[in-house]
């Protein structure tokens, strides 16, 4: 058990971490005009931000009835399921000789918590993926769900830092990688967000049996 919730840690983070965004783009930028070395740090970011958006999202969802986690499981997979289609949508545009136009703003931990915190995709990954996956796996075993988090964040941390590198010290070779990355994570989107949908109907199935 606990290696099924390490895997969806793992296989989250990192489609969320390949996905172009605002944090990335921060990334990349800081990366081009300063090094790995001053970007590197800024990677711990999600560590900081996320902390208040998972407290405020867990304490929403341990207030709702236990019957609404298909609508959770239901609306997690469709939006998963708009996520692979938008990184899709990136791969399939995706400009191997385009350049990145650089950002203002300090290359700083502190401007990647920023630029985290008015990011949606916390607050949308937390409120219908991470949020129920980890509330379920602790009323199974609190270790599942410490796992769960876990795998998700030293992912997310490292696939993070592995694009600041890739582009650092790879920018000929990045952009193709990039794309092979992109329509990875596409996959990897697309099966998750099937698989949150079915178990959405699973339960919604059992939990009308039950009553």
């Amino acid at each position: 058990m606990l290696s099924y919730y390490l895997l969806l840690g793992i296989s989250y983070a990192f489609a969320a971490g390949i996905q172009p965004g605002p944090l990335q783009t921060y990334f990349i930028s800081q990366t081009l005009k300063n090094g790995w070395k001053k970007t590197l740090p800024a990677t711990l970011a999600p560590l900081i931000s996320d902390i208040p958006i998972a407290i405020l999202t867990l304490f929403i969802l341990k207030s709702v009835p236990e019957n609404f986690t298909f609508f959770l499981r239901l609306a997690g997979g469709l939006f998963l399921l708009y996520l692979a289609y938008k990184a899709f949508k990136s791969w399939n545009k995706y400009d191997l000789n385009q350049e990145t136009s650089e950002l203002s703003g300090k290359q700083t931990l502190y401007g990647a918590i920023v630029v985290n915190l008015l990011n949606p995709n916390p607050y949308l990954g937390w409120s219908l993926i991470m949020g129920p996956l980890l509330l379920e796996g602790w009323k199974i075993a609190p270790l599942n769900g410490i796992t769960l988090i876990f795998g998700f964040y030293l992912t997310l941390i490292f696939t993070m830092a592995g694009t600041i590198i890739l582009f650092d010290f790879a920018r000929r070779l990045g952009p193709k990688i990039i794309k092979i990355l992109l329509g990875l994570s596409a996959l990897v989107l697309f099966l998750f967000g099937i698989y949150q949908i079915w178990l959405g109907v699973e339960f919604l199935t059992q939990f009308m049996v039950k009553h």
